[in-house]
């Protein structure tokens, strides 16, 4: 069989040598291929748009009423935005591309940060899930469905075969769904969405870290020097190495970009959870007077998605004649990251 594909393709070969002027075949050859990398380049320019954001409301309306369920069940809205962002990642234009290496995808690098700052998101949420929401004290029972649905999201995702990390994203994705399932369904009660304060502070928490450290980073686009304040408030707390009292940090040039795409799919990821969140804990922020503050966090992220007009991520000094983007960036996400803080402590002393 081998043989005669061979001698197909030679064939076919022998026949376009003689089709073109001069029996040169090496024009044709370039030029198909010169199509085809013009070709792959602007698939590449339409893959790296970024999604637009979704209606939390509408989703969980349609999906409430495909499956029959009640749209204001406790936990609804934020299973069915875990369940769609996660659905985004793998069915926008291109799929998802973090893991592949073809082009035009393997050429990409922003829309795969972008990605990845989704996908961090989607760890976190569906940890909490697993860890404080669904369970009513700390000697209660996980839940079956979430025990899969977190470490299918925490699958490596740069792995292209052998399983490919959409496929276990997509075992993800079902699990949750079984998940919400269980939770709209008044004849059992193993699936519970426990929306209460100290569940709601716990994953705040998570994502005060999580902005803390991309407003860190982005802010070192310029280069900073920075306080060692590791040990700083306990005189007697200790680390594992010494370190230098004052360093020098900033993000290499090739990473500017990477830190900020990854910062505007995080922004994304969360505005749709908080959305959500504002659904299905609006009792709780509402006797705490936290709903404001909700709903200030979700409008300074919302910034963040504004349009991008450069081609490229300028990386001017602060007060230099250039834009710094990444600086303007840092602004909304410290922004941002101060009002999860007073929500925090409202949640806590309101």
């Amino acid at each position: 069989m081998l043989k005669r594909v061979a001698q197909s393709i030679g064939d076919w070969m022998e026949d376009l040598q003689d089709s073109v002027p001069g029996g040169s075949i090496g024009k044709v050859v370039a030029g198909a291929l010169g199509l085809y990398l013009l070709g792959a380049g602007a698939l590449g320019i339409y893959w790296s748009l970024e999604p637009n954001a979704f209606s939390v409301k509408e989703q969980v309306q349609a999906q409430a009423e495909a499956h029959g369920h009640k749209a204001d069940t406790v936990g609804y809205a934020t299973t069915t935005a875990l369940i769609t962002m996660a659905d985004t990642l793998l069915n926008k234009p291109g799929g998802y591309l973090t893991n592949d290496r073809m082009p035009p995808g393997v050429w990409l690098d922003n829309i795969p940060r972008w990605e990845f700052g989704v996908l961090v998101q989607l760890r976190d949420m569906s940890r909490a899930l697993r860890k404080d929401i669904s369970r009513s004290q700390s000697q209660s029972t996980e839940d079956k469905d979430l025990t899969i649905a977190e470490p299918q999201f925490n699958f490596d995702s740069s792995s292209w075969i052998l399983p490919a990390s959409e496929s276990e994203y997509k075992k993800g994705i079902k699990a949750l769904e079984s998940f919400r399932n269980g939770l709209a369904d008044n004849e059992q009660s193993d699936a519970q969405f426990y929306a209460r304060a100290d569940n709601l502070r716990n994953w705040l928490m998570d994502v005060e870290t999580r902005l803390g450290s991309l407003s860190q980073r982005l802010t070192a686009s310029v280069g900073q020097e920075r306080v060692n304040v590791g040990l700083a408030g306990d005189p007697s707390a200790k680390q594992s190495t010494s370190s230098p009292g004052e360093q020098r940090v900033k993000t290499p040039w090739n990473k500017i970009d990477d830190v900020f795409y990854e910062t505007r799919g995080t922004a994304w990821a969360l505005i749709h959870i908080l959305k959500a969140v504002e659904m299905d804990f609006h009792k709780v922020l509402e006797d705490k007077n936290a709903l404001v503050s909700m709903r200030q966090i979700i409008r300074e992220l919302e910034a963040t998605q504004d349009t991008l007009w450069s081609p490229v991520i300028l990386n001017g000094s602060g007060f230099g004649i250039f834009a710094n983007h990444s600086l303007v960036m840092a602004s909304y996400i410290s922004r941002a990251n101060a009002a999860i803080i007073d929500l925090r402590e409202l949640l806590e002393k309101g």
